[in-house]
């Protein structure tokens, strides 16, 4: 394996992803695996999009939401899994420089956007459980394409600041990062130069978007609780409960992942732990993701039959046509 690989100005050109370093027959068992993960998570996460797509009856905020943040978990994931997948069965492992920077970028890009997205969606449900009667007039389809667009404009913008920061940091060597992506701490390791710095305001940035977004979800859902708890029907806490359950469960597994991963002292100093946390957040919210909203989801259990009862038919058709 290649160790290092330098241009003419004697600084680092890729980067050798280690990844995970066990016997070829774990590392084929690791690749099966997430290979099966992968796949069900693009085909979880599309079939929620069709549905929302396909069925006018979802054609409300709520699931307009829901399929956006749906691609945004297929991209997501799409950004470090399949490039993980090919070094899991590379002798070389490489990634260039600016793949490297591309791939820390859109990853954590998306990782923020998505914590925008859980805030606009628990704002979303505030509004339906706390001020129903004024719902379809403050949200409006207007009003949700403009959060949408900030969530998605505001996760890429919120990365530039420590994208720019990380270009500069000199590498000449090594070029060994202990992740199986290109990770800010492993990172700023391999510098050449002190970069302290640079990791206490990487980490402003990453703390500010985790405990704002985080402080802003428990405050709407604290109100949610307060609301729900003094409605004197039972069929109407049950319902409110059950809107909000599915949320609360995505938000949990995200944001308790991530602050093992990002806020616990010394969590990042151990690349096994590191490792598998980030491969938790990466890979665990997607894929529980349209597990979690499908569930004792009348609406969408309607609209996912109707789209298998038309590939099925389709399929049939074909298969017959065929014969």
């Amino acid at each position: 394996m290649r160790t290092l690989e330098t241009n003419t100005s004697g600084s680092v050109s890729e980067f050798i992803l280690l990844g995970f370093p066990c016997r070829r027959e774990i590392q084929i068992l690791l690749f099966v695996l997430f290979s099966i993960i992968y796949f069900l998570i693009l085909m979880g996460n599309a079939a929620i999009i069709c549905a929302v797509w396909s069925s006018w009856k979802l054609h409300t905020p709520m699931y307009i939401l829901l399929a956006n943040f749906s691609f945004l978990e297929i991209c997501y994931v799409s950004s470090d899994v399949p490039k993980m997948l090919a070094n899991i069965i590379s002798q070389t492992k490489s990634i260039s420089y600016a793949g490297c920077l591309l791939q820390f970028y859109f990853f954590f890009s998306m990782c923020a956007a998505e914590s925008l997205f859980l805030s606009v969606m628990s704002f979303d449900r505030f509004l339906a459980v706390c001020r129903p009667l004024h719902y379809p007039i403050i949200m409006t389809h207007r009003l949700c394409v403009l959060l949408v667009v900030f969530c998605w404009v505001g996760g890429f913008l919120w990365l530039l600041t420590p994208l720019i920061l990380i270009s500069q940091v000199p590498f000449c060597g090594p070029n060994t990062v202990d992740h199986f992506l290109c990770d800010l701490a492993p990172l700023l390791a391999l510098s050449c130069a002190p970069v302290s710095g640079i990791r206490l305001i990487c980490g402003i940035v990453s703390s500010l978007i985790i405990f704002l977004t985080l402080l802003y979800i428990l405050g709407t859902y604290f109100y949610v609780l307060s609301v729900v708890l003094q409605m004197s029907s039972g069929s109407g806490r049950q319902k409110a409960f059950s809107t909000c359950a599915s949320h609360l469960a995505v938000i949990s597994l995200f944001y308790g992942s991530v602050m093992v991963m990002y806020v616990s002292p010394g969590s990042g100093e151990y690349p096994g732990i590191q490792k598998f946390v980030t491969l938790f957040y990466a890979l665990a919210t997607p894929f529980f993701n349209p597990l979690i909203y499908n569930f004792r989801n009348k609406d969408m259990e309607e609209a996912l039959k109707k789209i298998l009862s038309v590939l099925l038919k389709e399929i049939f058709k074909g298969s017959k046509s065929r014969i």
